[in-house]
């Protein structure tokens, strides 16, 4: 998906030809940058991350996991990617980049913005990793200082402290939850897991596993919750969803 930051609409464009990622002005389309990429097929969205008083365009990948500086297209930082058809998206906070895929393997790796300059391969920029248990598509979610993922495609779920990389619990099977597409969203200290048949898992946001409720709709889930307010939307493959107190 493209993704905006004031201004500037950014599109990495990965395929088995000449890959690149893009700028444009949203308000005429007129093109700001265009930075060539040694990349297959990704599907990532990228994200932005503020630092030191610029903002960064993080990419994840197969070959490199980039950093791209928002106003030039200049690469800031990279380092050796993750694996294959790189489908997760990057989440960022509190100075940190998590990175995550888990398609023919797994890997996590929680980068330092504040160490993060040029090549940062086996650096002290890349805070601490992990090899197991990360998601195939769905994307990560850092909350109130903890990282929630899921394995695969799977109804099993860990999380981290972000910052330190050590596990809270997990991996731990959610009951219910089976085959998993749309990313995990929080708010009010809630966390969300929703599965492809229509079953949302709500837990506390905490260092322990509790379970506050199960609901289910007869649709099908492959996109995230969106959170609007007081508002839960929900795209499932039949109908569009919001979900609101009357």
């Amino acid at each position: 998906s493209p993704a905006l930051y004031g201004n500037t609409l950014v599109l990495v464009w990965d395929h088995n030809d000449q890959s690149f990622i893009i700028a444009w002005d949203k308000r005429t389309g007129e093109e700001l940058w265009r930075t060539p990429r040694d990349e297959l097929d990704t599907w990532s969205t990228p994200i932005f991350a503020e630092h030191a008083g610029r903002v960064q365009v993080v990419t994840n990948g197969w070959s490199r996991i980039r950093s791209y500086d928002l106003e030039t297209g200049e690469l800031v930082w990279y380092t050796t990617g993750l694996t294959p058809l790189m489908i997760p998206s990057p989440v960022a906070g509190n100075g940190m980049v998590f990175a995550t895929s888990g398609f023919n393997g797994n890997m996590l790796k929680a980068i330092s913005l504040a160490d993060a300059r040029g090549d940062i391969t086996g650096t002290g920029a890349i805070v601490w990793s992990h090899n197991r248990n990360t998601p195939y598509v769905s994307s990560p979610l850092l909350y109130d200082g903890s990282l929630y993922f899921t394995k695969y495609t799977h109804g099993i779920l860990s999380v981290f402290d972000a910052q330190s990389g050590t596990p809270h619990y997990g991996p731990q099977r959610v009951a219910g939850l089976r085959n998993i597409m749309a990313s995990p969203v929080a708010a009010d200290g809630r966390v969300y897991l929703t599965g492809r048949d229509g079953t949302t898992v709500v837990l506390r946001d905490g260092p322990t596993f509790e379970v506050l409720a199960t609901n289910k709709l007869a649709d099908q889930f492959s996109a995230s919750m969106a959170l609007v307010g007081d508002e839960i939307y929900m795209r499932g493959d039949t109908y569009l969803y919001c979900i609101a107190e009357e």
